[in-house]
């Protein structure tokens, strides 16, 4: 018998050649749900909400690109949740909107009798972040099950997330599954073991190195999602 507090749904949605995961955690005592970067299709995100029999009571974002937070403003509206992003993402790209809360490392957020915590992990940008759950890590752009996110030129920074990567080489569970927003082919839900083993940005030891690749010239398909 699990003893996990929450059940956990993805979902997958798309416009034009973006695809991304959309992920629902509902406590399985109060039944509130948490939506980790809603986007694209609203009809979609609704019917799973139904379907879960739960209640909205929190958005949770990964970082603040167009592509992870394009249906915050519309389930405020309908929900009226709280929204959840790191205060350095709000504090440098000015996101704003109703029911804003900033929060920093380590933070715990609190859903019904679940704990989700909050890793403040730059790099794909200034203030990007994962939360992680007893089973489960989301991601949003840090980390794929193929590879990692790319350096917004408006604060990405290459070193940072070599030093976020590490610090989840180092503090999260080999068991735990990872769950990005976006597939390159393999589908989400590997554990953090196989990408250890499997995703090449791991192999890294010494920050030049790592550098070196991620910003290496002519990279192609970096938005080739699945």
């Amino acid at each position: 018998m699990s003893l996990t507090t929450y059940h956990m749904e993805q979902l997958r949605v798309h416009f034009m050649n973006f695809i991304n995961y959309v992920y629902f955690v509902m406590d399985k005592k109060t039944r509130d749900i948490a939506i980790v970067d809603p986007s694209w299709d609203l009809w979609k995100v609704e019917s799973c909400i139904q379907q879960l029999n739960g209640n909205l009571k929190a958005i949770l974002l990964t970082h603040s690109h167009f592509d992870h937070i394009n249906l915050v403003n519309s389930l405020i509206d309908k929900y009226n949740p709280q929204v959840f992003m790191s205060i350095k993402e709000i504090d440098f790209y000015h996101f704003r909107c109703r029911n804003l809360y900033s929060i920093q490392d380590e933070d715990s957020i609190k859903l019904g009798e679940t704990d989700i915590i909050s890793l403040l992990t730059p790099g794909h940008t200034l203030g990007s972040v994962c939360y992680l759950l007893s089973d489960h890590l989301f991601t949003g752009d840090t980390i794929f099950i193929e590879g990692c996110g790319y350096c917004d030129p408006n604060g990405g920074d290459p070193e940072e997330l070599y030093h976020s990567i590490q610090k989840i080489k180092r503090e999260i569970d080999g068991s735990i599954r990872i769950y990005p927003a976006h597939s390159f082919g393999k589908a989400p839900g590997f554990s953090l073991n196989y990408l250890m083993n499997e995703n090449i940005y791991f192999q890294f030891t010494s920050k030049e190195p790592f550098i070196k690749f991620r910003m290496r010239p002519n990279q192609k398909r970096l938005f080739d999602f699945k």
